[in-house]
């Protein structure tokens, strides 16, 4: 029995792992159930999960590094990690902003043609009325200008108070405002005053 507690090759009280492949071996080499083997005259068997865990471990063992270069290695790989997102974060707003602007490009032109759609409905509603108060040899032009100007400062009226209604239910933000005035207590360490 080895004194080392983190010996592949004992479980935690003492006893000897099943062991079907000798250690060592690469992951992956064996079948999900690798063959049989005779370890210190018992017939053991082991998975292949346990045999790559057995091989990191050996890995680990086989390094002769010191904690500083295993925490260089680990800042590195976390700033490497952090760059490649970074990186593609911008490919995907990149992405999302090319489409946005082809979709507000359309919206623009959508609204361009709805305001020519709606000069030409006002110009026939403006013929319309005129000609209903006039007649079609002498329609009063005049008279129904004014009576669809009046109608469109109307819709004009109820949608700005709508408006005005909608704008006066906005708060900010007050769930951040809320927070952020917490920062100073809890920099301080004063967090039950937060409460």
């Amino acid at each position: 029995m080895t004194s080392d507690p983190y010996d592949p090759n004992r479980r935690l009280g003492g006893e000897p792992l099943p062991d079907e492949v000798p250690l060592g071996t690469p992951p992956g080499a064996n079948a999900p159930r690798a063959a049989s083997t005779h370890v210190g005259g018992a017939h053991e068997a082991r998975t292949t999960d346990e045999v790559e865990a057995d091989a990191s471990y050996d890995r680990y063992r086989s390094e002769d590094r010191s904690l500083g270069e295993i925490a260089s290695d680990v800042l590195d790989n976390a700033s490497t990690l952090i760059r490649q997102e970074v990186e593609l974060a911008k490919a995907e707003v990149s992405q999302s902003a090319s489409r946005a602007g082809k979709g507000v490009g359309m919206l623009v032109g959508a609204g361009v043609f709805g305001l020519l759609a709606l000069i030409a409905l006002t110009l026939c509603l403006w013929w319309a009325i005129a000609v209903g108060i006039g007649s079609a040899a002498d329609p009063a032009l005049g008279w129904s200008g004014l009576i669809v100007t009046v109608l469109w400062l109307v819709v004009a009226g109820v949608l700005a108070a709508l408006g005005r209604s909608e704008l006066n239910k906005i708060k900010g933000l007050p769930k951040t405002t809320e927070t952020l005035q917490k920062i100073p207590n809890a920099a301080a360490g004063n967090e039950e005053k937060n409460r």
